[in-house]
């Protein structure tokens, strides 16, 4: 039955193909009979080679690219509101009348495929809440030509209709997936459900679909300290772990600081798998796919923001209201809905379709980015992004400046106090502002005048320690100062003081220079308590707040806190935590939840911030998910309870 099925799907690709050769002639007609003739004789393999149609003009944009993957959204509802895609509160949802209708979705599938799409995936919001959605997979499954129907969905409902979806002519799967912990996931969809989407990927492996693709968004300071964990889920699994850049979108509140670009993430990989494969992938595809050797499956980077891939894009979308939409970042859209309801004929629709793709650009411009003047400079003028030493796709990350430069003198004009790089051309001056690290990752931030905000990374992985510019050996020069940044250079060790230590002379904010500090082992413990009042109190005990469960979430978000916490408190230093721990325990007699906290570090300075940070993010995050219930709720006690290493001793709260 499985031979009869394939070799049924192959005939109807040959009719679907053939059925393609003319676009507007008899030929179309007449094509799928040829087809069938064809294929009973010895030679069928031949009929397939010497009959494939020439691919339809329609769909093929003016740079050449020839359009065969649609995206089909079956509805904009989702059970999930993850931090990345959707605001808390939901989204303004079309009326159910201007939604397409199952039998609309099947029609302008149908015409797609005659003009040579061979791949469907349905989406969402989330597809496999739409009560009909094993209904329409079995009638895209009839269409003569189509290869591959795909879903990709956040697998809360797989394992429930998983069974049907592929007995309907479901072949390809995607589910979403940002993290391996049971609490961060509720965190950050702010719904439960992680055990539903673990079975559900087992579910999809035991059914046989290979290989199962695990899509996972990275974002700073939220998952990407589990690359390592994803990466080890392939072992004894056939996955396709798939990561992807932060990408901007309406309503996820989209910040520059939170992507971790491809080559990073690939980096913190290969330290750990030094032997990792690149694999082969075809020209359209918009994931460089790897493999560690003797792993059942592998990973995959979609490089939407650091390296895009629209040269080779050869996807059109239509979205759950009827609009084709011929860039994800594209706010041009098209209503075949509405043609399609005028009682538009279908050589009309193709039309209509055909205009929509042809003026299709030659690349996205990232709605993010470009509402920075000098993203927008990058991308329309790229020979002046060559001047900073990188092409536009590289310079995001810029990798190789910081290591370039650490040897080199930095001016100080004494007016304006900004730094920059003596001989640079005068227009494109870059100002640094600063130098800080991500966690075991140092990172500069440029500004391109004085008065942008601006700012973008340039990661160096081989940093470790902390690069300060105030730490730097002095010449004097006309006018100017000059600071060799040298990390080897700073000696001097600060003393102990009664005196503030976060200004300088003149009373200015700065940050202080650890830079001659000695290493050392570091630690820090903090605490606060968070006054319920007895009915809020008795819902957390027992776990019926509405948001979720309140003390796990706490917990994500101190953690969280204490890895964010340079962010947040601007002189702080960017230094490795070694351990993070956050604790949360009930105390009935003043109904209150008590927050302990506590950091490692090995480093120059300490981490009593970090430890604050934490209790202080694990209070703030009782008081928000359980706000709806009182608004009595007091945070008392944020302290430091106690700290050990540096100069100045150890400390505890007696």
């Amino acid at each position: 039955m499985a031979a009869a099925a394939l070799w049924g799907r192959l005939v109807r690709g040959a009719r679907g193909a053939a059925a393609r050769r003319a676009c507007s002639t008899g030929a179309r007609a007449r094509a799928p009979a040829a087809a069938a003739q064809e294929l009973q004789s010895p030679g069928r393999g031949r009929f397939l080679l010497e009959h494939a149609a020439p691919f339809s003009p329609f769909l093929t944009d003016s740079f050449g690219r020839q359009h065969n993957y649609l995206r089909i959204s079956l509805t904009e509802k989702c059970n999930l509101r993850c931090q990345y895609c959707m605001p808390e509160e939901g989204v303004k949802l079309t009326p159910k009348s201007e939604l397409l209708t199952a039998q609309e979705i099947i029609t302008l599938a149908r015409l797609f495929v005659k003009e040579g799409v061979e791949k469907i995936r349905l989406t969402g919001g989330e597809p496999l809440i739409r009560p009909d959605v094993v209904d329409i997979v079995g009638q895209l499954y009839k269409l003569e030509g189509l290869k591959t129907i795909a879903v990709t969905t956040n697998g809360i409902n797989l394992t429930r209709l998983l069974p049907r979806l592929k007995e309907a002519g479901l072949n390809a799967i995607n589910i979403s997936l940002d993290t391996l912990v049971p609490a961060k996931f509720e965190f950050i969809v702010r719904r439960k459900g992680f055990h539903k989407v673990m079975e559900g990927i087992h579910k999809a492996t035991e059914l046989g679909y290979r290989p199962v693709k695990v899509n996972c968004v990275v974002m700073r300071g939220l998952n990407e300290d589990e690359l390592l964990d994803f990466v080890d889920f392939t072992k004894d699994l056939p996955l396709d772990v798939r990561f992807i850049e932060y990408m901007p979108f309406d309503g996820n509140k989209w910040n520059f600081k939170k992507m971790v670009s491809y080559k990073e993430m690939l980096d913190t990989i290969k330290q750990r798998w030094p032997e990792l494969e690149r694999l082969p992938c075809e020209t359209s595809s918009t994931a460089k796919s790897y493999k560690v050797p003797h792993f059942q499956g592998q990973i995959s980077f979609i490089t939407s923001m650091s390296e895009h891939f629209c040269g080779s894009c050869n996807r059109l979308r239509i979205t759950a209201d009827g609009n084709l939409k011929v860039c994800l970042f594209g706010n041009s859209e098209v209503s075949l809905r509405d043609h399609l309801r005028s009682g538009a004929s279908e050589e009309e629709l193709v039309q209509i379709i055909g205009a929509a793709v042809g003026r299709k650009k030659k690349q996205h411009a990232e709605p993010a980015l470009m509402s920075f003047p000098l993203c927008q400079d990058a991308l329309q003028n790229p020979s002046n992004s060559k001047q900073w030493g990188h092409p536009f796709s590289h310079w995001l990350t810029l990798r190789a400046s910081l290591p370039r430069q650490k040897g080199k003198a930095l001016m100080k004009n004494k007016l304006t106090g900004q730094l920059f790089l003596p001989r640079s051309h005068p227009e494109q001056q870059w100002h640094i502002t600063g130098i800080l690290q991500t966690q075991l990752r140092g990172y500069c931030v440029f500004q391109k005048d004085p008065s942008s905000t601006f700012d973008t990374k340039c990661l160096d992985t081989s940093l470790v320690g902390q690069v300060s510019v105030d730490c730097q050996s002095k010449e004097a020069s006309s006018g100017s100062e000059f600071y060799t940044m040298d990390l080897g250079s700073c000696t001097k060790v600060p003393r102990a003081s009664d005196n503030l230590t976060h200004t300088d002379e003149e009373g200015r904010a700065t940050m202080v220079d650890v830079g001659g500090k000695p290493d050392s082992r570091r630690s820090a413990v903090a605490g606060a308590v968070v006054l319920l009042g007895e009915k809020a109190f008795g819902m957390v005990r027992q776990n019926q707040v509405k948001k979720g469960d309140v003390l796990a979430v706490a917990q994500i978000a101190g953690i969280q806190g204490a890895k964010l916490t340079s962010q947040l408190i601007p002189l702080c230093h960017n230094i490795p935590l070694y351990h993070v721990e956050v604790s949360l325990s009930l105390d009935e007699a003043r109904y209150a939840v008590v927050i302990r906290s506590s950091c490692q570090t090995w480093g120059r300075t300490g981490v009593e911030m970090e430890a604050l940070t934490a209790a202080s993010l694990a209070a703030l995050t009782v008081y928000d998910m359980c706000k709806a219930v009182t608004h009595d709720i007091v945070i008392e006690d944020v302290k430091l309870l106690s700290k050990t290493g540096g100069q100045r001793g150890d400390f505890s709260r007696v």
